[in-house]
């Protein structure tokens, strides 16, 4: 399904996005050496609860989870990816931490997720994969308006990640959001331009390039959820939820509170 914004239903997908970045910029905050990834969920659940919204995560169930989530938020660390189920883990200096959230509120949903170091130790091969999955994610939305096709927006992403060295794993990528979180059309994070869907202005899609050091191939954890890279390698992960708009892009989970 595929569905296009109405202008009344973009006003509150900007109020869902709003609220996205606010929550993950306050968790980001105190995400901090010592911290439990179950109190990380915890906060996110009362943040979301207390703007009246509702999680996308935890009913929900899809074919390659382990479902239902059961959480409110998805916190991946070093090694882990996506789909990061939370559990008892105490934050370390240095670790890398991604968190990845999609609520619904007044019916439309948004989708976004951050990655960033933890303490004091900030290696510079983890910074440098955070960068690049950022200026990727920025040559997404950039190639993305009216008239674009999917493919020009998962070429942009895909070039910055190969220019970098990177492999690209093309199991998961970005999705059409509306409604509900995961919708077609699928955006890869790489792909030929002008090919796929032609994006037309109410569209919303969620655009998230990821990427592990020195592969392309994962492996699901224990808990039946965690996606982490085969050869243990860090990773990093970036994504905004957009909106195409007669002028091109915007962006609709920036933090704005």
């Amino acid at each position: 399904m595929i569905e296009i914004l109405t202008p009344t239903e973009l006003v509150r997908a900007r109020e869902t996005g709003a609220l996205v970045g606010h929550i993950l910029q306050t968790l980001k905050g105190q995400s901090t050496v010592g911290t439990n990834l179950l109190d990380i969920d915890r906060w996110a659940k009362a943040m979301i609860l207390q703007a009246g919204a509702v999680s996308c995560y935890v009913d929900y169930a899809p074919s390659f989870g382990r479902g239902p989530f059961g959480h409110y938020i998805c916190t991946a660390v070093n090694d882990a990816v996506l789909h990061g189920l939370p559990h008892d883990y105490t934050l370390a200096d240095g670790d890398l931490l991604t968190l990845d959230l999609a609520v619904l509120l007044n019916g439309i949903a948004a989708d976004s997720a951050i990655s960033f170091i933890v303490g004091e130790t900030q290696p510079a091969a983890s910074l440098a994969m955070i960068s690049t999955t950022e200026l990727a994610l920025a040559a997404g939305i950039a190639a993305a308006g009216p008239g674009a096709r999917i493919g020009d927006i998962s070429h942009a992403i895909g070039t910055v990640l190969t220019e970098a060295g990177y492999p690209i794993n093309m199991e998961f990528g970005g999705h059409g959001i509306g409604s509900t979180m995961h919708q077609d059309p699928h955006v890869s994070n790489d792909g030929r331009p002008g090919r796929g869907y032609t994006l037309r202005p109410g569209l919303l899609l969620a655009l998230e390039p990821w990427i592990m050091a020195d592969t392309a191939r994962l492996v699901t954890d224990a808990d039946g959820w965690t996606l982490r890279s085969a050869t243990g390698c860090r990773t990093a992960h970036s994504e905004h939820t957009i909106a195409i708009t007669d002028d091109g892009a915007e962006i609709l989970t920036l933090p704005t509170r």
